[in-house]
Order: C-alpha cells, then sequence, then structure tokens
C-alpha cells in the first residue's frame, strides 16, 4: 500500500478541501489518470495518480479538508487486485483486528480503547500514536452543535404556483470567491478611478495585420495584448501600483507579473504571466489562450495562479459597459477592460463617432495616492490610443 498526499499546491495554501472523487473504492486507474478534485481559494485541482494501480481505500471523503502533506487515500499497486476469496462462514464471522504500532498499542491499552474504535492511517491502515491522540480528543471534546436545518422554501401560492424557490449549495470554490471578496473589501482602502480609451487606431491595426500575425504566430491578436504592453509601461512609470504592503513597509516589485482573470467555468481564475515585460505580443497572446483553454478544463497548474503584481480584468467580454472591479490582495492595483461601444465625442471641434472604451482602475489608497492613479490610467488611455508608443516606449 502506499498513502496518496496532498501535495504542496502553492507558498500560501497550507489547507485544501477534498472535492470529488473521480474513483471508486475498489477501482483500478492509470498512470497520471485523476484520481479526486483538490479545491483551493484559487482553483479547483485534479490530482493524478502517481502509479498505475487501484484505489484501496479512501481516507478523506467529499467536503472535508486535508492538510498538504496529509494522506487522503491509500493505493495498491499494480494491475486492479483481485477480489478477495471467500471465506468460510467461521472466517467471515471474526474480521482481522487492526494492527497498531508499538505506542499507539500502549495508549490504547491505558485508555481502555478496542483498537477497532480507532481509525489508522499509517502505511496498511495501521494504527498509529497521533490517530489514538485523535480519537480520544475527539472522545473528550462536547458534541458540535448540529448545523440548522435549511429553512425549507416557501410554498408557492395556490393561484400563483409558478412562484418558486430553490435552495442550491454554494460550491467550495464559489465559497471561497466570496471570502476573498469579503476580504479585499474589508482589508483595503478602495477607490476607483475612471477613464475612457479610443479604439479606433487598435482596431484599425488588427484589421490591417491581424490575418498576417495570425499566419505567423498562430494566434489570434485580441486587444489583451495591447493593455498588457500599456499596464507594463505604465507600471514602470508609476512603481506604486506595482506594490504591496507586508508588515509596516512598502514593497516595490521591480518585476512584472500580470494576472490575467479569465473565465473558469464556476467563476473567473487569474493566471498570471510571468515577466509580462519580456514578452512579445505573440507570447502574451499564445499564453493567455493557453490559461483560458486550462480554465474550462480545470487544468491550470496551483504555481499559475500565484504570485502576481497587477491585475486585468475584461468585463467586456460579457457585455459589460463599466464597473469597479475589486483588488486581488495583496496587490493594490486592478484595471478593469469593459465593452468597446461606439459613441459620438469631440474631435477638433467637430462631432465624430469612435469605438469608446471604458477603463476603470481599483486602487489601494494606503498606498496609492490620486495623482499616481489618474496619471498611470491616463498613461494607460495614450499608449491604447497610439499604439506605436507601446513599439518605441514613449
Amino acid at each position: 500500500m502506499q498513502e496518496l498526499k496532498v501535495p504542496s499546491v502553492g507558498e500560501s495554501i497550507v489547507e485544501v478541501e477534498v472535492g470529488a472523487w473521480l474513483k471508486r473504492e475498489g477501482e483500478g486507474f492509470a498512470q497520471d489518470e485523476p484520481l479526486v478534485e483538490l479545491i483551493t481559494d484559487k482553483a479547483t485541482l485534479e490530482l493524478p495518480a502517481p502509479f498505475a494501480g487501484t484505489l484501496a481505500k479512501i481516507l478523506k471523503r467529499t467536503g472535508e479538508t486535508a492538510r498538504v502533506g496529509e494522506a487522503i487515500a491509500l493505493l495498491e499497486a499494480g494491475a486492479q487486485a483481485a477480489a478477495p476469496a471467500p471465506q468460510a462462514p467461521a472466517e467471515a464471522a471474526k474480521a482481522p483486528e487492526p494492527m497498531a504500532m508499538p505506542a499507539a498499542e500502549r495508549l490504547l491499552r491505558e485508555a481502555g480503547v478496542a483498537p477497532e474504535a480507532v481509525q489508522g492511517t499509517g502505511l496498511g491502515g495501521r494504527i498509529l500514536k497521533e490517530d489514538v491522540l485523535r480519537h480520544l480528543e475527539a472522545q473528550a471534546a462536547p458534541p458540535p452543535a448540529p448545523a440548522p436545518a435549511p429553512a425549507p422554501a416557501a410554498q408557492p401560492p395556490a393561484d400563483r404556483p409558478w412562484r418558486v424557490s430553490e435552495a442550491v449549495p454554494m460550491t467550495p470554490l464559489r465559497r471561497r470567491i466570496a471570502e476573498r471578496l469579503l476580504l479585499a473589501r474589508q482589508t483595503t482602502a478602495m477607490l476607483t478611478t475612471f477613464n475612457e480609451a479610443d479604439m479606433s487606431a487598435v482596431i484599425a491595426l488588427r484589421k490591417e495585420l491581424g490575418e498576417a500575425f495570425q499566419k505567423k504566430h498562430g494566434v489570434r491578436l485580441g486587444f489583451m495584448s495591447f493593455f498588457v504592453k500599456a499596464v507594463v509601461q505604465a507600471l514602470k512609470e508609476i512603481p506604486e501600483l506595482n506594490a504591496e504592503i507586508r508588515d509596516n513597509a512598502i514593497l516595490y516589485h521591480r518585476y512584472y507579473d500580470i494576472g490575467v482573470a479569465v473565465g473558469g467555468g464556476e467563476g473567473l481564475v487569474v493566471p498570471v504571466l510571468r515577466d509580462a515585460d519580456r514578452l512579445s505580443f505573440a507570447e502574451i497572446e499564445r499564453q493567455i489562450a493557453d490559461f483560458a483553454e486550462r480554465a474550462r478544463s480545470r487544468k491550470l497548474k496551483p504555481e499559475e495562479l500565484m504570485g502576481g503584481t497587477f491585475t486585468i480584468t475584461n468585463g467586456g467580454v460579457y457585455g459589460s459597459l463599466n464597473s469597479t472591479p475589486l483588488l486581488n490582495p495583496p496587490q493594490v492595483g486592478i484595471l478593469g477592460m469593459h465593452a468597446i461601444q461606439e459613441r459620438p465625442v469631440a474631435r477638433e471641434g467637430q462631432v465624430v463617432i469612435r469605438p469608446m472604451m471604458y477603463l476603470a482602475l481599483s486602487y489601494d489608497h494606503r498606498i496609492v495616492d490620486g495623482r499616481e492613479a489618474v496619471t498611470f490610467l491616463r498613461r494607460v488611455k495614450e499608449l491604447v490610443e497610439n499604439p506605436v508608443r507601446l513599439l518605441l516606449e514613449v
């Protein structure tokens, strides 16, 4: 038997919630085949099998928590284990007594506890000293108060049977998203400033060179690469937006890891473009397309969701015209992109129609003053409206 343990899933994550088991006890699996879902405050991840074998025993059920390094199942290597030979009636009547390690056996004897009452987590189900101590603590602790039963949905009036409500439990990932959003509200002094960008030049550039770009690089030229480039340039000029508060100090990052929010099925996840200042337009577009595809299939790696210094989110893909994006702590800035809409604007004394996008910058006022925030957003606007500046870095 070999233990299936919770791997390290990020520098700040010490505990996960066990999601759905993808194999049943006694069921065989191939190497690298997903066995179970692990739910963190970032994403839902699949834990693959380290070798081909059989799922012998599940130690942690769906909904239970487990710490990094803790065993959640026992695996048997090799082909699917053969079914145990049928027992004679006398043999079946007497189950084998669980094995206990010497220290655990002494504790059991002193406490007067039968070995059968303790769940062993050692190799092959052996009872460890820690298992006995855990069992004794659980016995001494007062029973937890029963959770209040969910209130039954009100019955619709007889004359209006269509007025029905349905109660659906929140998924673990959705609960964690809610917790983090509430944390952002409670622990930051968040303000938002707005501007708008004329997208005519970027649209014209994509129309002129988009086909050649895709033929050469194998990926579409989207809007996001322009904004990533513009944000990096603006961060270099306004470093207060590329910082965080750590203890009583302000930590200024001299590198540019840009988080890009993408839809992950149950909610948004934010994979990170590492060293975005060193990436070409094509590399940015390829990474974002890859992130989006793997977010939908839950194939993102935990380390890809960690450690961004600034975030960009695009509500425009869902049709949002404007919004106030929430910070992703400990970051102190997030840029919100929105839908492009043709609107009348004044140009050289004339009213003309232009494809306009509202931009929103939310920032932590503890570090970033209004002057820096407005200057940063105006700089992003200037760079997007004249994308040649991005190439010349002026």
